[in-house]
């Protein structure tokens, strides 16, 4: 893992750490755009070829999984894996109640009513990745704010692995929540296939969930003909710890979000130089342990750092300018420094907060921004799967009471049609 001093850290030094993106380079946002153009224009055709070509198909070639093998997935999943999903559900259903929104009604002034009103989706796609690795998790995470939302339509977009099967407890998942359908693609494909439509995959109005750089391209390519999520890069994790935190936990929350791609950056940050060896040496005590640890090993090495602050209002600048996807907090006072960390997509305070359990369990939605986008922008929640419209009525008293204002705010702007269409309704006509 490389090391930065912010004591002695140059603008330059901090640069690639605060100016990084989720925005896939030029040569995957052009040839994820071809392939979406080209779902655009040839329907389950180009689905299907495009399945072949990058992978992510069926066997028999169907894009949408029969319904009874949806159902038959679920009776043939262990137990112990349908309770815990069960279990997840209820916990991210119980989380994701409350932020239901209710209308605004608000009078500006007697006789002007400005109104704000809330209404769901029609239709949306949740993409679920898949192939080498199965995320029913992730279809939790888009289908049940959906669902809280009110959204009528709520269809899963998951690409089938090598064998040519959508994963099992995917499926699973998908029943449980009562999925209206589930379409075997993935990548580009898929998401250019939910923007537009096929002769079997349905039109939705927004695509959201994670997955790779060829889908994060293929969102900013439909986007304007379809709403997407934010934009997805590699998994990421900034860890704060101090001599107080118990090394091998804070080792284990360096590696976890780490494990899921070469590409995901994890930064280990302290006030205490003492602290790092510990931490370091317990990672590699526990790599040897895991079963992508070829994975973590490269994941380190390339995107792994240890950063050094001189005290905790450097600390909390940098984590607050990186953003981090996930940001945990091993500190004496973790508590404290957790409030002042403002800009970040999940922050786990304490010895008993382990990012996993924020992916699985707690209820808190584990679609995120990454990137540093976490600066603007939170979790995936019920507001995302509807919209705000403003609903205004004005008496005539209210119209007259901001008459000359709108007259000469008009005027100003050269605006003439805007003024006579309140003029016009005073005046008197046979």
């Amino acid at each position: 893992m490389r090391r930065l001093d912010l004591a002695a850290a140059s603008p330059g030094d901090l640069e690639p750490y605060l100016s990084r993106s989720s925005v896939p380079d030029l040569e995957v946002r052009t040839g994820a755009a071809r392939i979406v153009d080209e779902v655009r224009s040839g329907g389950d055709p180009a689905v299907q070829a495009a399945n072949e070509r990058y992978g992510g198909g069926r066997r028999d070639g169907l894009l949408e999984v029969p319904a009874d093998e949806i159902r038959q997935a679920l009776e043939r999943v262990d137990g112990d894996v349908v309770d815990a999903l069960e279990a997840a559900i209820a916990n991210i259903r119980a989380a994701h109640e409350p932020q239901r929104p209710v209308d605004q009604p608000l009078e500006v002034a007697p006789g002007i009513q400005v109104d704000r009103r809330w209404s769901p989706l029609r239709s949306v796609g949740v993409y679920v990745p898949g192939g080498q690795a199965a995320y029913p998790s992730s279809l939790l995470m888009g289908v049940i704010p959906a669902q809280v939302a009110g959204v009528a339509e709520i269809v899963v977009a998951s690409p089938a692995d090598g064998d040519g099967q959508v994963d099992r407890v995917v499926l699973a998942a998908a029943a449980l929540l009562g999925a209206d359908a589930v379409y075997a693609v993935g990548g580009a494909q898929a998401i250019g296939a939910l923007a537009y439509g096929t002769e079997t995959i349905r039109r939705v109005d927004k695509i959201v969930g994670p997955g790779s750089a060829w889908v994060t391209a293929a969102k900013l390519a439909v986007y304007g003909d379809c709403a997407v999520d934010l934009p997805a890069g590699p998994s990421e994790a900034l860890v704060i710890a101090d001599a107080t935190a118990d090394p091998y936990i804070v080792a284990a929350d360096v590696l976890c979000q780490a494990e899921h791609g070469p590409d995901s950056p994890v930064l280990l940050v302290t006030v205490e130089p003492e602290a790092v060896d510990p931490v370091l040496e317990a990672v590699a005590e526990l790599l040897p342990r895991l079963e992508r640890e070829a994975i973590l090993r490269k994941a380190l090495a390339d995107h792994g750092a240890v950063v050094l602050a001189p005290d905790l209002d450097a600390v909390v600048e940098f984590a607050n300018g990186y953003a981090p996807e996930h940001c945990s907090i091993h500190t004496a006072e973790a508590a404290a420094l957790g409030e002042r960390i403002t800009a970040a997509g999940s922050v786990f305070v304490g010895h008993w907060s382990p990012e996993s359990a924020g992916d699985y369990a707690t209820g808190a939605n584990h679609v995120l921004p990454t990137g540093g986008l976490a600066r603007a922008y939170g979790p995936l929640s019920v507001e995302d799967f509807g919209s705000w419209r403003q609903v205004q009525r004005l008496t005539r008293e209210g119209l007259a009471s901001i008459r000359e204002t709108v007259g000469t705010l008009a005027t100003a702007e050269g605006l003439t049609a805007h003024r006579l269409a309140v003029e016009i309704r005073f005046e008197e006509r046979p």
